[in-house]
């Protein structure tokens, strides 16, 4: 098969909410939804094929090409793609990079991208520092509650983006529902949990966090995101004026490509399926020309090569 549709695996994270159920018909038998892998090979959860056969065991049956050669160089399947429903605040908390996630947790470390799908008034994500602190008053802080006060609290609203690196202290806040592509990793160092009495990794967070101001948005253009591990472009047809999208999956890299809103068919090859809001394809590489028809609004993740620079 050229396209496969892939069924996510659900957390029930106690912060999540039903958005993701009752707006995107994401099919779930849990009561809370928090967040959703809509491509995955992790062990914590792998997206399966309406089979149920887990993309990880159809990789391994018919072979790393299906991949694409940009993804020879990972040990492992290289990203991650999940939806986020926020109803409560998120816990502070950063992503190692990779050297430290290897060496202290056995995988690699990760870095972000998140896209806002919708947000209620006044909303927020943590990300980053006002300015500029000291790895002792940071410590401090810590210790007497008061690390918000020097976090930066970035307004969001739909369509925005932010690409979150490795070090990057974060956190999002309640009230946002949001897509994330990242690397494959579930390495999350929590610092701060608004009581809810979960273990707290301070060490490792005063290892690994940056302790400088963030840089929100960088330059990607013409991509939404553009990085060393994932390359994220928005497609949007109003199924009127623009009804029709088309391009090619080469022996590169594979195709994800995560539907967020509309409903028409997607094409490659001899196949057919029909898409609507909340579904999530992958496209194996050299799968050749492919084509989406009808009205759509999605993001298309690809790996690009080591070589290229951004």
């Amino acid at each position: 098969m050229a396209i496969l549709k892939l069924k996510p695996a659900c957390k029930d994270y106690l912060w999540g909410g039903r958005r993701l159920k009752e707006e995107f018909g994401i099919d779930c038998d849990k009561k809370i939804l928090a967040e959703a892998w809509m491509l995955s090979c992790h062990g914590d959860g792998a997206s399966t094929l309406e089979s149920g056969e887990t993309l990880t065991d159809y990789i391994t049956r018919h072979g790393e090409k299906i991949l694409g050669t940009n993804c020879r160089r990972f040990k492992e399947f290289p990203i991650l793609i999940k939806f986020i429903d926020a109803r409560e605040n998120l816990s502070v908390q950063v992503h190692p990079p990779d050297d430290y996630a290897l060496i202290h947790e056995g995988q690699l470390g990760k870095n972000e991208m998140w896209y806002i799908l919708d947000a209620e008034k006044n909303s927020f994500v943590y990300c980053g520092f006002k300015e500029k602190i000291s790895r002792e008053e940071f410590s401090a802080r810590i210790k007497n509650n008061s690390l918000v006060e020097v976090l930066d609290a970035v307004p969001v609203r739909r369509g925005d983006v932010i690409f979150i690196p490795a070090g990057t202290i974060h956190a999002v806040g309640k009230g946002v529902l949001l897509a994330e592509i990242q690397q494959s990793s579930n390495v999350s160092y929590r610092i701060f949990d608004y009581g809810r009495g979960r273990p707290l990794h301070i060490a490792q967070a005063l290892d690994v966090t940056n302790l400088n101001p963030a840089t929100l948005r960088g330059e990607s253009y013409p991509h939404l995101t553009a990085c060393d591990y994932f390359v994220v472009d928005k497609l949007n047809l109003d199924g009127k004026i623009l009804s029709e999208a088309h391009g090619v999956v080469d022996e590169k890299t594979f195709l994800s490509v995560l539907i967020l809103g509309g409903e028409g068919k997607i094409f490659c090859g001899d196949e057919e399926i029909f898409y609507r809001k909340g579904d999530s394809f992958f496209l194996t590489a050299g799968a050749g020309s492919w084509k989406i028809r009808g009205s759509c609004d999605a993001l298309l993740t690809t790996v690009p090569d080591h070589g290229e620079k951004f």
